[in-house]
Protein backbone atom coordinates (compact mmCIF):
# COMPACT_ATOMS: atom_id res chain seq x y z
CA UNK A 1 0.00 0.00 0.00
CA UNK A 2 1.19 3.40 -1.15
CA UNK A 3 2.36 5.74 1.25
CA UNK A 4 1.89 9.50 1.93
CA UNK A 5 5.52 10.66 1.91
CA UNK A 6 6.36 9.76 -2.00
CA UNK A 7 9.85 9.54 -1.08
CA UNK A 8 8.87 6.15 1.25
CA UNK A 9 7.82 4.84 -1.67
CA UNK A 10 10.95 5.35 -3.39
CA UNK A 11 13.08 2.11 -3.91
CA UNK A 12 16.20 3.61 -2.27
CA UNK A 13 18.25 0.31 -3.36
CA UNK A 14 17.81 0.98 -6.80
CA UNK A 15 18.71 4.79 -7.67
CA UNK A 16 22.13 5.89 -8.48
CA UNK A 17 23.40 9.05 -6.60
CA UNK A 18 23.93 11.51 -7.66
CA UNK A 19 21.04 12.94 -9.37
CA UNK A 20 18.11 15.43 -9.50
CA UNK A 21 14.37 13.69 -9.69
CA UNK A 22 11.83 15.83 -10.56
CA UNK A 23 9.14 14.21 -7.01
CA UNK A 24 6.36 16.07 -7.46
CA UNK A 25 3.69 18.89 -8.64
CA UNK A 26 1.59 20.36 -6.35
CA UNK A 27 -1.01 23.16 -7.69
CA UNK A 28 -2.47 25.36 -5.43
CA UNK A 29 -6.05 27.24 -5.84
CA UNK A 30 -4.82 29.91 -7.84
CA UNK A 31 -2.93 27.60 -10.27
CA UNK A 32 0.18 28.13 -9.49
CA UNK A 33 2.43 25.08 -9.08
CA UNK A 34 5.37 23.82 -6.82
CA UNK A 35 7.76 21.58 -8.18
CA UNK A 36 9.81 19.36 -5.54
CA UNK A 37 12.65 18.24 -6.45
CA UNK A 38 15.23 15.58 -4.90
CA UNK A 39 18.83 16.35 -5.05
CA UNK A 40 20.53 13.65 -4.09
CA UNK A 41 24.37 13.67 -2.91
CA UNK A 42 25.21 10.72 -1.36
CA UNK A 43 24.03 7.11 -2.54
CA UNK A 44 21.41 5.86 0.23
CA UNK A 45 22.45 3.53 2.71
CA UNK A 46 25.97 3.45 1.24
CA UNK A 47 27.30 7.09 2.31
CA UNK A 48 26.30 10.41 3.63
CA UNK A 49 27.21 13.78 4.09
CA UNK A 50 28.71 15.00 7.35
CA UNK A 51 26.38 17.31 9.24
CA UNK A 52 28.94 20.52 9.30
CA UNK A 53 29.36 20.29 5.82
CA UNK A 54 26.10 19.75 4.76
CA UNK A 55 25.01 22.03 7.18
CA UNK A 56 27.14 24.70 4.70
CA UNK A 57 25.78 23.25 1.60
CA UNK A 58 22.23 23.69 2.50
CA UNK A 59 22.75 27.98 3.57
CA UNK A 60 25.34 28.44 0.31
CA UNK A 61 22.43 26.52 -1.78
CA UNK A 62 19.43 28.11 -0.50
CA UNK A 63 21.03 32.10 -0.67
CA UNK A 64 22.99 31.14 -4.41
CA UNK A 65 20.18 29.38 -6.03
CA UNK A 66 18.10 32.40 -5.34
CA UNK A 67 20.87 34.50 -7.07
CA UNK A 68 19.44 31.88 -10.44
CA UNK A 69 16.05 31.95 -10.12
CA UNK A 70 13.54 34.18 -8.54
CA UNK A 71 11.37 31.13 -7.67
CA UNK A 72 13.16 29.50 -5.66
CA UNK A 73 11.00 28.55 -2.43
CA UNK A 74 13.06 25.97 -0.15
CA UNK A 75 16.07 24.01 -0.44
CA UNK A 76 16.00 21.98 2.36
CA UNK A 77 17.96 18.98 3.85
CA UNK A 78 16.74 15.48 4.12
CA UNK A 79 16.92 13.82 7.21
CA UNK A 80 19.05 10.84 5.91
CA UNK A 81 21.72 13.14 5.53
CA UNK A 82 21.83 11.71 1.56
CA UNK A 83 20.36 15.08 0.04
CA UNK A 84 18.25 18.14 -0.29
CA UNK A 85 14.57 19.07 -1.62
CA UNK A 86 14.19 22.21 -3.23
CA UNK A 87 11.13 23.58 -4.12
CA UNK A 88 10.29 26.00 -7.03
CA UNK A 89 7.47 28.05 -8.37
CA UNK A 90 5.87 27.92 -11.63
CA UNK A 91 9.14 26.61 -13.43
CA UNK A 92 8.30 23.28 -15.27
CA UNK A 93 11.44 23.34 -16.67
CA UNK A 94 13.53 20.61 -15.61
CA UNK A 95 16.68 21.61 -17.45
CA UNK A 96 17.01 25.15 -16.14
CA UNK A 97 16.26 23.50 -12.40
CA UNK A 98 19.49 21.46 -13.33
CA UNK A 99 21.31 24.78 -14.49
CA UNK A 100 20.28 26.77 -11.50
CA UNK A 101 21.89 24.24 -9.18
CA UNK A 102 24.19 23.76 -11.43
CA UNK A 103 25.25 27.61 -11.26
CA UNK A 104 24.73 27.75 -7.28
CA UNK A 105 27.67 24.90 -7.17
CA UNK A 106 29.79 26.84 -8.83
CA UNK A 107 29.06 29.84 -6.90
CA UNK A 108 29.79 27.95 -3.34
CA UNK A 109 33.37 26.55 -4.71
CA UNK A 110 33.97 30.83 -5.19
CA UNK A 111 32.69 31.61 -1.86
CA UNK A 112 35.04 32.95 1.08
CA UNK A 113 32.27 32.32 3.52
CA UNK A 114 29.45 30.24 4.66
CA UNK A 115 26.02 33.06 4.41
CA UNK A 116 24.22 33.06 8.02
CA UNK A 117 26.92 31.70 9.57
CA UNK A 118 26.70 33.50 12.59
CA UNK A 119 24.64 33.23 15.90
CA UNK A 120 21.90 35.83 14.78
CA UNK A 121 20.98 34.38 11.52
CA UNK A 122 22.10 30.36 12.30
CA UNK A 123 20.34 27.85 15.10
CA UNK A 124 23.82 26.06 15.61
CA UNK A 125 26.05 28.37 13.92
CA UNK A 126 29.28 26.08 15.30
CA UNK A 127 28.39 23.76 12.93
CA UNK A 128 29.37 24.94 9.63
CA UNK A 129 32.09 23.62 7.25
CA UNK A 130 33.32 26.24 4.18
CA UNK A 131 35.76 23.24 3.13
CA UNK A 132 33.29 20.23 3.57
CA UNK A 133 30.76 22.45 1.86
CA UNK A 134 33.16 23.20 -1.02
CA UNK A 135 33.97 19.28 -1.25
CA UNK A 136 30.57 18.24 -1.92
CA UNK A 137 29.98 21.10 -4.57
CA UNK A 138 33.14 19.91 -6.31
CA UNK A 139 32.11 16.19 -6.25
CA UNK A 140 28.50 16.79 -7.58
CA UNK A 141 30.12 19.28 -10.26
CA UNK A 142 32.84 16.64 -11.67
CA UNK A 143 29.47 14.16 -12.02
CA UNK A 144 27.02 16.56 -13.10
CA UNK A 145 26.37 14.28 -16.58
CA UNK A 146 24.82 11.69 -14.54
CA UNK A 147 22.19 13.90 -12.67
CA UNK A 148 19.51 12.50 -15.01
CA UNK A 149 20.10 8.87 -14.40
CA UNK A 150 18.37 8.64 -11.40
CA UNK A 151 18.36 4.44 -11.31
CA UNK A 152 21.21 2.37 -11.52
CA UNK A 153 19.12 0.03 -13.72
CA UNK A 154 16.13 0.71 -16.17
CA UNK A 155 12.83 -0.76 -14.50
Amino acid sequence: MPMNVESFNLDHTKVAAPYVRLVGITEGSKGDKVYKYDLRVKQPNKDHMNMPALHSLEHMLAEFSRNHHDHILDVGPMGCQTGFYIAVLNDDSYENVLTVIENALKDVLEATEVPACNEVQCGFAASHSLEGAKQLAQELLEKRDEWTEIFAEQQ
